[in-house]
């Protein structure tokens, strides 16, 4: 995605952050289903988000609603399991938005210094270890 170019229309507005998305605890949801395309049992999601079970159902309701994911409930060895998987609309959106992310770094990148690299501004955002 390119940044605007009028600054009528906001040169750094990113139009492409998706509120939906953009949340943290959503960021995370998204992200462990766009890595796991045959979908995540909830209790297995809510680790990998270290969410509770009410903050997941929540997000899960936000993201279900924006059909970005979707719920499928059911059972396995008469146990109730219900499984979440990212949409193919979802995962357009998401991708989008890591499109506009990566903007906002290269930008930020260029503001930092003139020939700084994107890998070299994460480096130099990353906490230190000492």
């Amino acid at each position: 995605m390119k940044p605007k170019s009028s600054s009528s229309e906001g040169r750094f507005a990113y139009e492409g952050l998706d509120r939906v998305i953009h949340e943290r605890a959503r960021l995370s949801v998204l992200t462990s289903l766009i890595t796991n395309p045959k979908g995540v049992a909830f209790n297995d999601l809510k680790q990998l988000c270290a969410l509770t079970d009410g903050n997941l159902s929540r997000h899960l309701s936000v993201l279900e609603n924006a059909k970005m994911v979707e719920i499928m409930r059911g059972h396995d060895r008469n146990r109730p399991q219900t499984i979440c998987r990212i949409t193919a609309s979802g995962r357009k959106r998401y991708l989008e938005y890591l499109s506009t992310l990566e903007q906002v770094v290269r930008d930020a990148a260029a503001g930092a210094k003139p020939d700084a690299s994107v890998s070299s501004l994460l480096q130099n955002l990353a906490p230190s270890r000492t």
